[in-house]
């Protein structure tokens, strides 16, 4: 080294200088200054996390080590770590797929990537979106809504369970001659197979409610639309469904005015089209839509305003009864003014509408240009009266003999064909009305309490007129099948069948011997009642005796003779001598039911069963049909919606033999004959009398036709036990009750 003085030759002042660099490496001094400076900002600009890694025995050789912050430092290890195998192997196989994709629509992406605030605006300019990401938000939008319906769609099913109102139907009765006779339900319902619905009424409500039916795709987007904005300004959704989504409304869906029930219907409606035929939507929509007066469906509301089945209508009438589909509350021209100007002026357009889609010619509108006024009132439900108890008769043996549940038969549907006959009915009703008049006039005091039950029954056992009462609205009671009141002398042609018919015993252990009409018996007041062991004591010890109608004797008499003349005394002992058992049997076998047959003792021959009207009528129609019994019936034949329901017919069955059954039938025409000479030709019956004046009876038969009438009181706020009449029956010589059977003859 070549040390440098001072000052010449003074060695202690020098110092050593470093060897002259090499001109590539050689720094100046602003070049110095401005690295450090650098390194200096570097310094104070760093984290103070930031770290000196100095190794354990000094600086190594290559300088001084890098600053490096724990999270880039992990970031460098886990970039030094190998890959797994699988997910090297995964990269390995996509890059070459993915990456030219990557490529090509990277630029595209990054020109997408929403930068929000926008940079490089000011003011509210910076949240103003570009169209980049106002097209980005759309086609996003649009995806996601395609992919949500798509979803939808594929997620909703068609309920299988209807809407039990929207099934719900009105069930038909008819006379025997097929005429109408009351339309009953919750509803009024009647389903119509299309193809029964005229062309011009189809299309009349095609016109007024969805005139592109067949061609649109079940759901209008307008109407939605309309309908989801109406819901949220107003609370409420408002018209513009198609004819699909009303009948999905009606038999599917509540009647909720919701966005989430508009939504269900659409995508119903949609599914709905493409598995059922237009055809059968349109069918549905005609039977479950309502058209106000409490119908529902084409055919009931053309009977409710028109008084005519669906076939009927015009096309005029057709139009005014689609105008009631927007609302029959405000269009039935029958509630207001303000509705027969409404309805006027939606039937015009309605008409103009079928000409502007081809459905009706110039001409043909032309003819219609006068309103066609409905009906004032509903005919459907002119019930009441005597029909409401013919229509009880007449379900509760549909559901027995049918085997139809309530539930079903509530739903309705039903076309009940009864074997009520309406002249019959009307004649017995007219009788019984008058006598009832007459009644509150002869005896005021007791006539409130009077109830006059009647029937007509024919020898096949067709039930065909039948007097429930007053007035079944006000009198639910049926007074023509009531089990309330004792036969009286009335159930003396059963016992003399019984004897007729098995003989009688006069000793415990001895042979049964034949009896006829000719055979004698007792027939004084009073005379004592026997058994093969001596006279019949009571409970209270007390022999028991037969009583006659006035206390009058008649000495030894004949069965034919004693029945002819309604004496009871000998039936009390013929009763005991054939048998009460057997006595039971044959008024059984005849058509009494077994639960209004009384006990088996010696009252049971003097008329102690409590058989109703029907039943006497029923049973006296056996002897007519020469022995021969069927239970007697009111419903001939029953459909549903058209289709035949099996109703089995009652089988006739043999109660007692031809000639005991004519031996009875020849002494009621006697008996006939001596009470009432003026009688019709062929008339047989008698009077029944109770002992207790608590009824008075007539049951007799003309032409293979017998009615029962029967005459009693009851005080039905109190209870059913029957009070005595006190001349509401009339006398022998004016029986009432065989006043109304020969006015109902």
């Amino acid at each position: 080294m070549t040390r440098v003085g001072q000052g010449d030759g003074d060695e202690g002042d020098s110092e050593t200088l470093p060897p002259a660099p090499d001109a590539t490496m050689q720094l100046g001094v602003e070049q110095v200054r401005a690295a450090t400076a650098a390194a200096a900002a570097v310094d104070a600009a760093a984290d103070e996390t930031m770290q000196l890694r100095v190794p354990e025995g000094g600086i190594p050789e290559g300088g001084i080590p890098e600053r490096v912050a724990p999270d880039a430092r992990s970031s460098r290890r886990a970039a030094r770590r190998p890959a797994s195998r699988p997910t090297s192997l995964l990269r390995d196989r996509l890059e070459p797929v993915l990456g030219p994709v990557a490529a090509l629509l990277g630029p595209y992406v990054r020109r997408l990537r929403p930068h929000y605030p926008r940079p490089g605006r000011t003011g509210w300019r910076r949240w103003i979106p570009s169209w980049r990401q106002t097209l980005g938000g759309l086609l996003a939008s649009f995806g996601l809504s395609t992919m949500f319906l798509v979803v939808a769609y594929a997620t909703t099913d068609i309920p299988d369970d209807l809407n039990t109102y929207a099934t719900q139907q009105d069930n038909v009765y008819f006379w025997a001659d097929g005429t109408p006779l009351a339309r009953t339900g919750w509803v009024q319902r009647q389903a119509m197979p299309l193809e029964e619905i005229p062309e011009d009424v189809r299309w009349a409500v095609l016109a007024a409610e969805n005139d592109t039916f067949y061609s649109d795709p079940g759901i209008s987007m307008k109407g939605i639309t309309r309908a989801v904005f109406r819901t949220l300004g107003q609370g409420d959704t408002e018209g513009g469904s198609t004819i699909t989504q009303q009948y999905v409304k009606n038999v599917y869906l509540s009647q909720d005015r919701t966005i989430g029930r508009k939504f269900d219907e659409a995508m119903i409606a949609l599914k709905l089209d493409n598995e059922m035929s237009k055809d059968k939507i349109l069918e549905g929509y005609l039977n479950t839509s309502w058209y106000g007066r409490g119908t529902y469906g084409i055919q009931r509301a053309a009977q409710a305003y028109y008084g005519k089945e669906v076939q009927d209508l015009d096309v005029s009438e057709a139009a005014f009864l689609s105008c009631l589909l927007k609302g029959a509350g405000l269009y039935d021209p029958t509630l207001s003014a303000a509705n027969r100007e409404r309805a006027v002026e939606r039937w015009s357009w309605i008409l103009d509408r079928m000409v502007s889609i081809g459905k009706l010619s110039p001409r043909e509108r032309a003819e219609y240009r006068e309103f066609p006024e409905p009906l004032e009132s509903n005919p459907l439900y002119d019930t009441g009266e005597q029909s409401d108890y013919l229509v009880q008769l007449a379900a509760q043996y549909v559901k027995k003999n049918a085997k139809i549940s309530e539930r079903d038969f509530d739903l309705g549907g039903y076309q009940i064909y009864t074997t009520f006959e309406k002249g019959r009915e009307e004649s017995l009703t007219k009788a019984v009305t008058k006598a009832r008049e007459q009644g509150r006039k002869d005896h005021p005091k007791v006539a409130g309490d009077a109830h006059y039950g009647a029937a007509s029954v024919s020898a096949d056992g067709r039930i065909l007129a039948v007097h429930g009462g007053p007035d079944h609205r006000k009198q639910g009671y049926n007074e023509s099948n009531a089990t309330t009141v004792p036969a009286g002398s009335a159930f003396q042609p059963f016992v003399y069948a019984a004897g007729l018919e098995h003989g009688v015993r006069k000793t415990r252990d001895g042979e049964r011997t034949p009896v006829t009409g000719e055979t004698l018996y007792n027939g004084d007041d009073g005379v004592p009642v026997t058994t093969p062991e001596g006279p019949y004591w009571d409970r209270s010890g007390r022999k028991v005796a037969a009583r006659n109608d006035g206390g009058k004797s008649y000495g030894q008499i004949s069965l034919h003779r004693a029945l002819a003349l309604s004496v009871n005394t000998p039936f009390m002992q013929l009763g005991m001598d054939t048998g009460l058992d057997k006595v039971r049997a044959t008024a059984e076998a005849a058509g009494l039911l077994s639960s209004s047959i009384g006990a088996q003792v010696p009252t049971l021959a003097t008329g102690s069963s409590t058989p109703s009207a029907i039943r006497m009528a029923s049973g006296y129609a056996t002897f007519v049909a020469d022995g021969v019994h069927t239970e007697p019936y009111s419903v001939r034949k029953i459909t549903h919606n058209g289709h035949k329901v099996a109703l089995p017919r009652p089988a006739a069955r043999r109660a007692v033999s031809e000639d005991t059954a004519r031996a009875v039938q020849s002494a009621l025409t006697d008996a006939s004959r001596t009470a009432h000479p003026d009688a019709p030709e062929g008339a047989a019956g008698k009077a029944g009398t109770t002992e207790k004046d608590t009824a008075a009876w007539y049951v007799g038969s003309v032409k293979k036709v017998t009615t029962a009438v029967v005459v009693y009181r009851i005080d039905l706020k109190e209870s059913l036990e029957p009070l005595p009449i006190k001349g509401l029956g009339g006398t022998p010589a004016d029986s009432v009750p065989y006043g109304i059977w020969s006015s109902a003859h």
